[in-house]
């Protein structure tokens, strides 16, 4: 739901204590409800009368600084709560899976240098060609299915492209980065199938890597001529000195959570962005205004504010390990007990009026350092640099393209994957765009 056009039914916490009192099990399914299609609204009510809200099945932490202070203590709120299903998937340990090792450290530097910031000028210009195809050919039909036509196909080209990564198609790839962050993400109530079907994919996934990586090493060996500068090549190529080594099984599984981190979030940000930006006449027209300006950055302001009112992952979910003392020396002051699923809020942080001010407005001077849109501390997104480039370059590019437009419900309705990944977003393109 847009951010503008929601509606605060009523009062969430008196609704949640009387059904708390009368039957716990509805109490949790109102807050799940009001967390997928009301969440401003209720995080507001949080934020101001509960902010660290305990339940007995979780605890929502909705403050700016709250939420920090358990992105950034990886010793104290884990990732088990999703680690295992993906190493389950992944056949072995991953960065993503694991907190405050020393395979953390290594692989995490590794695959910074590997994504190196000064890459994004070349795949952002990369990304708006591909970006370009694929709206001209959306603009003689008059309308694009946006979630696979554009955004995700874009995802999937960078995967292949400045990855190294494309997959046996892009189909393929497309379906084992849905299965496996499904799992992870989305199957809450810990349904076998789709367990089995994240462990199939990551199979298949390590198994096609696994030859890809024999394929690519023995044309480097063999000084075939041109070798691409993909993500998959540098590391080949990347020698290491003895006892810090990178194994091959190490390869394989940080180039399998280079798609998983981007094929779901990139895409999944994109149709954010865009929903926020036409939901707002005005700001749109500035925003398609700002899109023909030579500095980027004029533009992609537009995109980080827009993602504000509406980032893709809205809550992250953490393992509290030990007793621990959130928002000590402050009113929130709360004891959070060993094994505490806590579910930490960026969306609501970022409307935090403590830290934002006029968190209501649309303002593009923010700080940087209030956007939590890629995470915050151990596991913030180590390809940040590339993902910014091709998320605002790909709604830059379609936000120019006369004739774009949002279409009424039905046929308008961003349609979504188990309530998360958006799967259909058909909008109006050309002079004569027209209805799907």
């Amino acid at each position: 739901m847009g951010a503008v056009d929601q509606a605060t039914t009523g009062d969430h916490l008196e609704r949640y204590d009387a059904a708390l009192a009368r039957d716990p099990m509805s109490a949790f399914a109102l807050v799940r409800e009001w967390m997928r299609t009301d969440w401003r609204a209720f995080f507001a009510q949080l934020r101001d009368r509960r902010p660290i809200f305990v339940t007995p099945a979780f605890t929502v932490v909705t403050r700016f600084a709250d939420v920090t202070e358990v992105l950034s203590r990886e010793e104290v709120f884990t990732v088990r709560a999703f680690g295992p299903r993906l190493e389950a998937a992944l056949g072995g340990p991953f960065m993503l899976s694991r907190d405050a090792t020393p395979m953390n450290w290594r692989e995490k530097g590794l695959m910074q240098v590997m994504l190196a910031p000064q890459d994004a000028a070349g795949v952002r210009g990369f990304a708006g060609r591909v970006a370009d195809k694929a709206l001209d050919a959306a603009s003689r039909r008059g309308h694009i299915e946006a979630v696979h036509e554009l955004f995700r196909h874009v995802a999937l080209r960078v995967c292949a492209e400045y990855f190294g990564f494309p997959g046996p198609a892009p189909e393929v790839l497309s379906r084992w980065t849905r299965a496996v962050i499904t799992d992870g993400f989305a199957n809450f109530q810990g349904d076998p199938a789709i367990q089995a079907a994240s462990v199939r994919a990551g199979e298949e996934m390590i198994g096609y890597l696994r030859r890809l990586l024999a394929e690519r090493r023995a044309e480097l060996q063999a000084g075939r001529v041109p070798v691409p500068d993909d993500v998959l090549t540098r590391l080949i190529r990347t020698t290491l000195p003895s006892g810090v080594e990178v194994a091959d099984e190490r390869i394989l599984i940080n180039m399998a959570g280079l798609p998983l981190g981007f094929v779901e979030s990139g895409p999944g940000a994109m149709v954010e962005a865009v929903e926020q930006l036409m939901l707002r006449p005005r700001v749109l027209a500035e925003a398609v205004e700002a899109a023909t300006a030579p500095d980027p950055a004029r533009f992609d302001s537009y995109v980080w504010e827009a993602l504000r009112f509406s980032p893709f992952f809205k809550l992250l979910p953490r393992v509290c390990e030990r007793d621990h003392v959130l928002a000590a020396g402050t009113p929130r002051r709360t004891v959070i007990p060993a094994g505490t699923f806590v579910l930490a809020a960026p969306a609501s942080a970022m409307f935090d009026a403590d830290v934002v001010e006029e968190p209501d407005d649309f303002r593009l001077d923010r700080p940087g350092h209030l956007g939590l849109y890629f995470g915050h501390g151990h596991h913030a997104c180590l390809g940040v640099h590339p993902a910014r480039a091709v998320i605002c370059e790909v709604v830059r590019r379609l936000l120019v393209r006369p004739g774009v437009r949002m279409l009424p419900p039905p046929d308008g309705a961003i349609v979504r994957d188990h309530g998360i990944f958006p799967d259909r977003f058909v909008l109006a393109i050309g002079a004569q765009g027209k209805d799907a």
